[in-house]
């Protein structure tokens, strides 16, 4: 399981600091719900093809905007940070505007989450984080589609039209859940590809 731990009091000097303890090597924790979530080590290589695997096909398709390795801040109502994270895959619905730039130069390292159209996440041994709070975080901040392949049990699932969480985020879900076996081909909506499956099978 990943290192968690409450946030909400620290300064983002002290998170860096405690972080470092934990992990030599530079990271960066992501944050939801209250708690900080830092990387399985040692490293999950079967996740790391895994996230390859996804990227590759939404490359092959030409899906402008498709990325990995950014950081997003999902803000609650009052504009205040409820959520720090770094999706496997990524798709933003624009180009970064002066307000975009401006975001990530005030919050070093983290863009705003209102640019994305898709997430997708492989899970690993956090497998309930994936499920759990990241599906709850990311229907909280509006993401159209939240793409999951889950290697535990051997699932693909597109998850759309998230649905307003009140005044708990953690209480946010995706009211449609569209799923297929890994092997068999999973279901996108217009204009992303419907992916295939069957590599997920062999880096599982």
């Amino acid at each position: 399981m990943p290192l968690r731990t409450s946030w909400r009091s620290w300064s983002r000097t002290a998170c860096w600091r405690r972080t470092r303890r934990c992990h030599p090597c530079l990271v960066r924790p992501e944050f939801l719900e209250g708690r900080a979530y830092l990387p399985q080590s040692p490293p999950d290589h079967g996740h790391g093809s895994a996230v390859m695997s996804l990227l590759l096909q939404f490359r092959s398709a030409a899906v402008p905007g498709i990325g990995t390795g950014n950081g997003y801040r999902f803000t609650g109502r009052t504009g205040s940070a409820a959520g720090l994270l770094v999706p496997d895959i990524h798709v933003r619905s624009r180009k970064a505007t002066s307000a975009d730039e401006a975001h990530y130069a005030a919050c070093p390292g983290w863009h705003p989450s209102d640019m994305l159209d898709l997430v997708g996440e492989v899970t690993s041994a956090d497998h309930e984080i994936d499920t759990g709070p990241k599906l709850r975080a990311h229907s909280a901040a509006g993401i159209p589609v939240y793409v999951l392949i889950d290697r535990r049990s051997r699932t693909a699932h597109c998850d759309t039209n998230p649905a307003p969480p009140g005044d708990d985020p953690a209480d946010a879900y995706y009211e449609q859940d569209t799923k297929a076996d890994l092997g068999d081909p999973l279901p996108l909506p217009a204009p992303y590809p419907a992916l295939d499956t069957s590599p997920f099978l062999v880096t599982g």
